[in-house]
């Protein structure tokens, strides 16, 4: 053990019990030696689990820097936290106090009116929290989301704000889609997966629902429904997996149930909202860095359609409507700017955004001018714009109040080359006063997939590790859409290595380059990114001190197989095409584990309560890599029977999660404290 780290080795993991099990697919013998470990309720896997745990905890609490890191972490994190829309003269807000474990649901009627709180989960105990899902446009009536956990279901209710009381019926844990208030509050228009696909369901209160659409979808499909301001159109859009490659796109006008087809048969991405008469669309057909068009929707032939905005150099990331205009967020270089065009895609002005960071589109909807914007960035929370949308004037709504040390920090761009030749930029943020000498404790996070764009966000965690010395980077990796639809299509399907490639040279940029070295350099992704991780750390294992590997895919053979995964077969392919196996088998983290090598200290991250990507992975990829490791370091798993894949846990729960993950983080790439 080096005197120069505080890298602290581990006990010998729990037995893992191996068994013979091999498939054979397209004439390939691939054994899986922990299949037992997909039953999660099982009584092994449970004692399993409780293992592994235990383990994690006994290695987690015995570094001494721990309560330090749990103290400033609570700083950070029990701070009052507030989104904010609005509707029909109401401010709605989403607001938690330092005191509160889960936001509270308040009403405003007016700017200058009085808080009233509507729903308050920390009443209830538990895990459970609220997301507003959709309001009446005169803001009276709201459809709200109690999750359990880490969940993605959610159980929908509908408050009227005026007697405080809930109306209708309560629409059962499921996984929603979409959900629309029908005008005058007499019924909901809602979009749920279903084990034989998305249905899109009416329920006028009172009576049973009815299914009007969506037999002929599948379980790789998804279903979105948004209703019109004015109450006369529902707007459908049939996706083909997470990042679809084609829109189906109908309208549904609500008058006499007419359903008017937008496109049946242009492979190309539609995302639309509807103004009055008009659909306004964005889209990357015949745009690979996307355009918008306006439909028509009195004379909706494709004949008809209007492109209003052109593509341009860079890649449109989103496209909102308010204030009787087009809100349109882009990516120039991966720097966040945000435009506002009239109807006819007349450019009427930009909205500032103060740095590198995070700038959001415009929020707010097509009949109100009062909308929102939120700019984050490493060194800056979250903070909230008000702005009239008619006469432009804007101002500082709210920023969220974080004890962060003021300090010169450094936040730059940088560009790479990757194996290929590709141009590749990343993120960075450093003390402006640490010297590039290879001291540096680094943590690089990807993503790379699935059309999502990386840009800086403040994190408490990112800022204990600034103002300790280290550094951060965000790569952004091809498989994003920070490039248009070319960068993402470079990164999915038979091109994924391409995304691993990225990364890998992101990490051997910052050694060249004398950021950091391999033992201060830490890597971590979540979800796809847990892919992306799970894979680097497999094909380049020396090339890391450290690995944090969250909520992750790792068995690519069978993921598909599990929860709602075949939505992401049109972006990994699946191991039942004899092609797509053979790409996929190659990078498979779980089944490029190899015997005797020396991999680097790993914690991976799952949960009960992740009803998205199996938690399976983790637990198979843990045993896999303990029984494998001959490096002496510790891998573990880090296992929360209420955690999952969204939002939800009590900030008191977020707090010791971050500090287990920041602790494992420090014990093997910080310098030992003097």
């Amino acid at each position: 053990m080096t005197l120069a780290l505080m890298t602290l080795a581990a006990a010998p993991p729990p037995e893992s019990r191996k068994e013979g099990t091999v498939d054979v697919l397209h004439g390939v013998s691939v054994p899986d030696p922990y299949r037992w470990l997909e039953d999660q309720d099982s009584p092994e896997t449970r004692a399993w689990l409780k293992a592994q745990i235990e383990y994690t905890n006994s290695f987690v609490h015995s570094v001494p820097r721990r309560p330090a890191i749990v103290k400033r972490l609570t700083e950070l994190m029990r701070v009052e936290s507030v989104e904010v829309s609005h509707t029909g003269g109401y401010f709605f807000f989403l607001k938690r106090t330092p005191e509160q474990d889960q936001a509270v649901l308040i009403a405003r009627h007016g700017e200058k009116g009085k808080d009233e709180v509507l729903i308050d989960p920390n009443a209830w105990g538990g895990s459970k929290s609220i997301s507003l899902m959709d309001h009446s446009p005169d803001g009276k009536l709201l459809a709200y989301g109690i999750r359990k956990g880490g969940e993605d279901e959610v159980e929908v209710h509908f408050l009227n704000i005026e007697t405080k009381k809930e109306f209708g019926e309560v629409l059962p844990r499921a996984r929603f889609l979409g959900v629309s208030i029908l005008p005058a509050g007499k019924g909901v228009i809602y979009s749920q997966a279903t084990k034989d696909g998305p249905r899109l369901y009416e329920n006028i209160f009172g009576q049973q629902p009815k299914l009007i659409f969506g037999e002929e979808l599948g379980p790789s499909h998804l279903l979105y429904n948004e209703l019109s301001p004015d109450g006369r159109y529902v707007l459908l859009t049939a996706a083909m997996g997470s990042a679809s490659e084609q829109d189906v796109v109908h309208v549904l006008r609500l008058s006499d149930r007419q359903l008017i087809p937008i496109n049946t048969d242009i492979k190309a991405r539609f995302r639309g909202s509807i103004g009055g008469d008009t659909l306004f669309v964005q889209t990357n057909w015949n745009a690979p860095r996307q355009r918008i068009l306006a439909i028509d929707l009195n004379k909706p032939e494709r004949e008809n359609w209007k492109e209003i905005i052109p593509q341009s150099q860079w890649n449109i990331e989103s496209m909102n409507l308010t204030g009787r205009h087009i809100a349109i967020n882009t990516l120039e270089n991966v720097l966040s700017k945000t435009r506002l065009y009239t109807p006819a895609g007349k450019l009427v002005r930009e909205i500032k955004f103060p740095g590198i960071g995070s700038g959001s589109n415009l929020a707010g909807s097509w009949d109100d001018d009062v909308a929102f914007t939120t700019f984050k960035s490493f060194t800056e929370p979250t903070a909230t714009f008000l702005h009239s949308v008619a006469s432009g004037a804007s101002r500082e709504y709210y920023r969220q109040k974080v004890p962060v040390e003021r300090q010169p920090v450094t936040v730059t761009q940088k560009w790479f080359t990757s194996k290929d030749g590709t141009k590749v930029p990343m993120f960075l943020a450093y003390r402006s006063d640490r010297k590039l000498d290879g001291s540096m404790p680094m943590l690089l996070y990807g993503y790379g997939g699935f059309t999502v764009s990386v840009t800086p966000y403040f994190s408490a965690t990112y800022n204990w590790w600034i103002e300790h010395g280290g550094a951060v980077a965000m790569v952004n990796l091809r498989g994003g859409s920070e490039f248009g639809e070319e960068w993402h299509k470079s990164g999915m399907l038979d091109k994924k290595q391409n995304v691993f490639d990225d990364f890998i040279a992101a990490a051997e940029w910052l050694i060249a380059n004398k950021y950091t070295r391999t033992e201060r350099l830490a890597i971590y992704g979540g979800s796809n990114g847990g892919l992306l991780v799970g894979a680097a750390m497999t094909q380049r294992p020396e090339l890391y001190g450290a690995v944090v590997c969250s909520v992750p895919l790792l068995d690519m053979v069978r993921f598909h197989l599990f929860k709602v995964a075949r939505y992401w077969t049109p972006e990994y392919g699946s191991a039942e095409d004899s092609a797509q196996f053979a790409y996929i088998y190659k990078y498979s983290p779980y089944h490029n584990v190899k015997d005797g090598v020396k991999y680097p200290a790993t914690m991976f991250v799952s949960g009960d309560s992740d009803t998205r990507v199996d938690p399976l992975h983790a637990r198979k990829m843990t045993a896999r890599v303990q029984a494998a490791n001959a490096s002496g370091k510790p891998v573990l798993l880090h296992y929360d029977t209420e955690g999952g894949h969204s939002a939800g846990l009590p900030i008191a729960k977020q707090i010791e999660n971050a500090a287990d993950l920041l602790t494992f983080l420090v014990s093997q790439v910080f310098p030992k404290p003097r």
